[in-house]
Formats: C-alpha cells, sequence, structure tokens
C-alpha cells in the first residue's frame, strides 16, 4: 500500500510540473504569434479586396 501513495505523490508532481511547462510554453507561443500578426504588412499591388497572401506548408504550418 505504500508503494502505490509514493507511485502517487510522484505521479501527481509529474502531471503538476507537466501542467506548469505547457502553460508556460502555450502563453509564450501565444506571445509570439501575437508579435509575428503585429508585424505583417500589406503588399503593394495586390488586387481590391485581397489582405495579403497565404504560404502554406507541409505540415499545416503558415507565415
Amino acid at each position: 500500500m505504500l508503494d502505490f501513495a509514493i507511485f502517487w505523490d510522484w505521479l501527481s508532481f509529474a502531471v503538476r510540473w507537466l501542467h506548469v511547462i505547457t502553460g508556460i510554453a502555450w502563453i509564450g507561443s501565444s506571445f509570439y504569434f501575437v508579435a509575428l500578426d503585429l508585424g505583417l504588412r500589406q503588399r503593394p499591388g495586390l488586387p481590391a479586396g485581397a489582405f495579403g497572401e497565404e504560404w502554406q506548408v507541409h505540415g499545416g504550418g503558415f507565415y
């Protein structure tokens, strides 16, 4: 029974820190993409009604 309690404590500790690290990464990537969006400029010479271009890379990444 004691082994299960120790295992449960370590598992809880690991999940808690994984949650903290994931939250930090999520917030950091949010700030990164907001800064990236704010840096986008409209290219001259686009047709009327077009606000920009979209470039996609295999895997769904863009920008």
